[in-house]
């Protein structure tokens, strides 16, 4: 699985927020965006998810055969995690999960009940998400991209609202789940990108 920025740039009135950006992602490698607060690095990985029009250029996406896979099929491919996604306060942690894999591939080795138990929210299993702390939804929010069967995990600040125990865990979920996958990750926190080989920053793009 490949990912190519075409030349890509992005504006919001007259003002570029990024522009004349290549830039190639590979199967089984870790990338981090860098760049301050407001500079772009969300806007940039919600085009690689298909979700923002850019004013130019283009994102293709193609499998190992380097075969294009049709914009309208990539959901299929990419699992996100990010502060402006929300989930289902009204479902439990359990039926949440079971909802999600009804739209996405689960990981087949472990099931609902071992991925509660991973994310350490089996006391809360059958508990209203909306009861639970910030730091439980966002662990919630990991596993329903982690566990999912992609092959593209695009991270933005994925470690909001965690504390130290929920910084390990992520790094734990990563190190395990994640080897094959092609991983971009979103941040100004070296905690959340530190396994990340590659770095694109932002500012190189203005």
């Amino acid at each position: 699985m490949h990912i190519q920025l075409n030349n890509v740039g992005k504006k919001y009135q007259k003002e570029w927020i990024f522009r004349h950006c290549n830039y190639q992602f590979s199967q089984a490698n870790a990338y981090a965006i860098i760049g301050p607060n407001g500079s772009g690095k969300s806007t940039l990985l919600q085009a690689i998810a298909g979700s923002m029009h850019l004013q130019e250029g283009t994102v293709t996406m193609m499998d190992d055969q380097s075969k294009i896979i049709p914009v309208e099929e990539w959901y299929e491919q990419v699992a996100i995690v990010a502060p402006y996604l929300e989930i289902i306060e009204e479902m439990t942690a359990t039926e949440f999960l079971t909802f999600h894999f009804q739209f996405k591939k689960r990981v087949h080795e472990v099931s609902i009940a071992d991925i509660i138990q991973i994310i350490g929210l089996q006391q809360a299993a059958n508990k209203q998400i909306r009861y639970f702390s910030s730091g439980m939804k966002q662990r919630i929010k990991l596993a329903q991209a982690i566990f999912s069967d992609t092959s593209i995990l695009l991270l933005d600040e994925p470690c909001t609202n965690l504390d130290a125990s929920g910084y390990a865990l992520y790094q734990q979920l990563i190190a395990q789940y994640c080897q094959t996958k092609i991983v971009v990750v979103c941040s100004n926190d070296l905690q959340e990108y530190s396994f990340c080989k590659h770095q694109l920053k932002i500012t190189d793009y203005k």
